[in-house]
């Protein structure tokens, strides 16, 4: 364990880092040949203390398509800092391609080359899992501080990714919750409730948005006015709390016959079914206000405001449903996978801490507020993005986990036929995507039950077997 004065040493350098914690950076599978980096926030790396000296033991094999260090001339982020200036660590990227992830894993582990670290997305889990590619970091709590109290919040979510009784998917933190965009300016104009205010207050469900859009058509019913723009069918499967395959922590099982996920397929089907759904394709909150919600990850949320500027913009979750009996949301689970195999992982564990400390210490989460609330503008003077101190709030409290409660559906992790795109056409694309399709929707529950419940049992079979 960790001696006394080491931790202290921690927390001084925690405190005076001015820094952020990593953000999963958007990657570029369009191009096989240039590294994509992790998007950091600057990193100030003085602290009252030398840099610890380079250490072979903490030198990290990080295989994936971006890279942890910095670019030439930018600045670290939290994590690398203090895995780098306490532990003397060391990050050795070896770039591949989005597509060639796996494949160059697999050559990599075969021909004998040291590979340590993998990113944790949706083939780790439960696919790359099962499969053997990764080793449980189980034996390597102590070096991770899990006796330490800094892990304590994010055990139900750890636990939720439990297999077999071992730990594979170890999240430090989560990200990016789905939630819809509005207008308060518009949502005041137009007689309705604030939803932001209906979730404080528990009340914010199906029916309240739904009662919502109604209203919002009604107002001037021969207007082109719709009530949700956007991708939000994996926030209403999530809403439910349930999941399309279902995971007990030993083996996977079909669960698309589920009343719930019934009831959230219901739901998707009489927004499209009403007019109610917009398709325009957008990156932002619709300038023209003929639509309630918009419908994204809170990426979106900096532009939207350049975009509208005097819309007085606000975030909520997608509404849970109304039988759940908590805010279930769908988001980002940031970790990442030792390799199996791999003969560092202490190393590994020793920067998942660093990269869980990034993410909940408290002066490092008020400089990553600080960062976020600036203003990044164009040459011109015009706003490129921002956020509000009142929004930034607003979505550190649906990252909260004392007030939401993540869900992560296995069949996302199940590989092209659960959850590929195709070639982006609704019969080509996988079983979660024809779920959770929202524009093309043209079956109903029943129908898309009975036609897809074959191939689940089959995809299911296959993961089973492996375990």
């Amino acid at each position: 364990m960790l001696n006394k004065r080491r931790l202290s040493v921690i927390a001084c350098a925690a405190a005076v880092l001015t820094a952020a914690a990593a953000c999963s950076s958007k990657k570029n599978s369009s191009s096989d040949t240039q590294p994509a980096t992790e998007s950091t926030t600057p990193a100030a790396t003085q602290y009252d203390g030398s840099p610890a000296a380079a250490n072979s033991e903490m030198e990290i094999t990080w295989l994936a398509d971006y890279d942890l260090n910095p670019q030439p001339g930018g600045q670290r982020s939290a994590a690398l800092t203090l895995f780098e200036d306490i532990f003397g660590g060391r990050i050795n990227c070896v770039y591949t391609s989005p597509k060639d992830k796996y494949e160059r894993l697999s050559s990599m582990r075969n021909s004998g080359e040291a590979v340590d670290m993998f990113p944790c997305e949706a083939g780790a889990f439960p696919n790359g899992t099962t499969a053997g590619l990764f080793d449980p970091l189980d034996p390597y709590f102590t070096y991770m501080g899990m006796d330490d109290g800094l892990w304590s919040d994010m055990s139900d979510v750890t636990d939720m990714f439990a297999y077999k009784g071992q730990h594979y998917v170890v999240p430090y933190s989560i990200s990016e919750p789905a939630v819809l965009t509005y207008s308060r300016k518009l949502m005041e104009s137009e007689g309705l409730d604030d939803p932001r205010k209906l979730w404080q207050e528990g009340k914010w469900d199906w029916n309240a948005m739904k009662g919502m859009i109604e209203k919002f058509r009604n107002n001037q019913p021969d207007a082109p006015r719709y009530g949700i723009n956007g991708w939000y069918g994996q926030a209403a499967l999530a809403s439910t709390g349930h999941t399309v395959v279902g995971f007990d922590g030993v083996s996977f099982s079909n669960n698309i016959g589920d009343a719930e996920i019934g009831k959230a397929v219901g739901l998707m089907s009489e927004i499209k079914n009403n007019g109610w759904y917009s398709s325009t394709l957008r990156d932002t909150f619709p300038s023209d206000l003929n639509t309630l919600f918009y419908a994204s990850g809170s990426w979106s949320l900096g532009i939207s405001n350049a975009a509208n500027p005097e819309a007085d913009l606000m975030i909520v979750p997608f509404p849970k449903s109304p039988d759940a009996d908590k805010n279930y949301i769908s988001c980002d689970v940031n970790a990442r996978m030792l390799v199996k195999n791999s003969q560092k992982g202490k190393a590994v564990a020793t920067y998942l801490k660093c990269e869980r400390l990034a993410a909940s210490d408290e002066t490092m989460k008020a400089a990553a507020k600080e960062q976020a609330l600036v203003q990044q503008k164009n040459a011109s003077g015009s706003f490129r993005s921002f956020i509000t101190e009142e929004q930034y709030n607003a979505l550190q409290e649906y990252l909260d986990l004392s007030k939401v409660t993540p869900v992560f559906d296995c069949g996302w992790g199940m590989g092209e036929a659960m959850s590929g795109n195709g070639n982006y056409t609704p019969d080509s694309r996988g079983i979660m995507q024809k779920i959770t399709e929202t524009d093309s929707i043209s079956k109903t529950y029943e129908q898309l039950r009975d036609e897809l419940s074959p191939a689940i049992d089959g995809e299911v079979s296959k993961l089973n077997s492996l375990s």
